[in-house]
């Protein structure tokens, strides 16, 4: 399905619908937001990589479906505005790697790294998140 076009006058007209915001499939991916599950993937596996680190660890039956992930990065990788660049392109490796390659029922950190991270051509970042990620539930089953 194609997004509709924009008027040619460039004018909104009534019954016109807007253009789609994403033609993407629906989100798979659930955003951690409390510091106590960052601080649980903290304590459990993590595997570093030239780009990033990642953490991860398997949630009890009990808790939230689906796969989870957070991101984060300190002040060392820079300014306000390094650290954000740095966290949109994690979120885009995530969004296309977790889905096909991370596991249900497990909860995600990938953590940012100075100057490295926002600078690394993406699809470089792409191959070290799948690496973490063979590499995390390949060790320890």
């Amino acid at each position: 399905m194609t997004p509709p076009e924009a008027p040619v006058d460039g004018k909104n007209h009534p019954g016109d619908t807007p253009p789609a915001a994403s033609v993407c499939a629906p989100e798979t991916l659930t955003i951690l937001k409390k510091r106590s599950d960052f601080l649980k993937a903290a304590r459990a596996r993590r595997q570093g990589t030239s780009s990033m680190m990642v953490q991860a660890r398997k949630r009890a039956p009990d808790e939230a479906p689906g796969i989870r992930v957070g991101f984060t990065c300190s002040k060392k990788v820079g300014n306000a505005v390094a650290r954000n660049r740095a966290k949109r392109r994690l979120r885009e490796a995530a969004r296309a790697v977790l889905p096909t390659q991370g596991q249900e029922g497990w909860d995600y950190v990938l953590i940012g790294r100075a100057e490295v991270t926002a600078a690394r051509p993406f699809e470089s970042l792409l191959g070290d998140l799948r690496y973490a990620l063979r590499k995390i539930h390949s060790a320890r089953k």
